[in-house]
């Protein structure tokens, strides 16, 4: 019987136990539940502000990787770059993507490299009418920003002067057109001012005559007024006639001669010739080269295979004569 007790009351005390151990189990999981529903912050509140600085770095570094792309390329890279934007004639556009840009770009890092300076020297007259034509078209700031690359290039060349003097030009002749448009539209806005005013009158006048009835003929007068004069239309100033001068749209480097390269030779040949109404080159002569009869072949081939917009003069393609001095050096630096 005692042993009996005994087996009894150790199966309540097991009972109790596992009672216990289910309840605190379940405390358990009501707390962790309570955790992630309550205390826990949303997933994509942690994560929301991590994707906005992500975007917002990923958006600030485009504008700075697009700065220091050349500050990053080799000046193998740089040369090939230019050599390319040589060849599709992008000498001084667009921005960040031209030939002088990448030279200039060789020079800052190989000051020496005698690839960069030969072509700086030799691409300067052709960069000339690029730069005359975007101040004729009326692109001022891009005209200011090739004078500033070319100025890089070569601080010193008197053509910059020339450059600087037709873009002041053409900013003082934009500022006066704006001024007279502002002028003409002020005239504009006063006379029509004036027109509403003396309807207003009109009306006030038909409004006063309407109440007295005895006095017909004002009442008449006022309900039918007279016409307003048309202002007569001013004539447009004839559009000035279009002038320019000859812009080369495509340049074929000159042959570097086998047996002056064997010989390790270099120099220089001024070429004069013609460009005819059609852009074509005619008439290519040299008239000065050092050394004599080396490079003066090559030079005159290259230059007559040249196409260029003919010069205008007061809208008529014209033929003119021009001078280019072309130099034969050796790759090196």
């Amino acid at each position: 019987m005692a042993l009996h007790i005994r087996s009894i009351r150790r199966s309540q005390r097991g009972a109790t136990t596992t009672t216990a151990i289910a309840i605190l189990v379940i405390v358990i999981l009501l707390a962790v539940a309570a955790w992630f529903l309550i205390l826990r912050p949303p997933q994509h509140a942690l994560t929301a502000p991590t994707q906005a600085v992500k975007a917002s770095v990923a958006t600030s570094a485009k504008p700075a990787a697009s700065a220091n792309r050349l500050e990053t390329m080799s000046v193998n890279q740089l040369l090939a770059e230019a050599r390319k934007a040589l060849a599709e004639q992008r000498l001084v556009a667009p921005a960040g993507d031209n030939a002088v840009e990448y030279y200039v770009s060789v020079l800052a890092k190989d000051p020496k490299n005698r690839d960069a300076q030969g072509a700086l020297r030799e691409i300067f007259p052709f960069a000339e009418p690029v730069v005359e034509q975007a101040v004729n078209q009326g692109n001022l700031d891009e005209a200011q920003r090739e004078i500033d690359l070319l100025a890089k290039a070569d601080p010193n060349n008197y053509t910059l002067t020339i450059l600087r003097a037709k873009l002041d030009a053409a900013r003082k002749l934009a500022s006066s057109a704006q001024q007279a448009k502002q002028q003409a539209l002020a005239k504009q806005q006063a006379a029509q001012e004036q027109q509403q005013l003396a309807a207003q009158q009109a009306t006030q006048k038909a409004q006063a005559a309407s109440q007295a009835p005895e006095v017909t003929k004002p009442v008449a007068e006022a309900a039918h007024p007279a016409p307003a004069i048309a202002a007569k239309p001013v004539a447009a100033a004839p559009a000035a006639a279009q002038n320019r001068d000859a812009q080369i749209t495509r340049m074929v480097p000159p042959k570097y001669p086998l047996q002056a390269a064997r010989d390790n030779q270099q120099g220089w040949v001024e070429v004069e010739f013609t460009v005819t109404a059609d852009g074509s080159v005619s008439n290519a002569q040299v008239i000065d080269s050092q050394p004599r009869r080396i490079f003066d072949r090559a030079a005159t081939e290259a230059v007559s295979r040249w196409q260029f917009k003919p010069a205008l003069i007061n809208g008529t393609p014209t033929a003119v004569v021009l001078k280019r001095k072309l130099e034969f050096k050796l790759g090196g630096g």
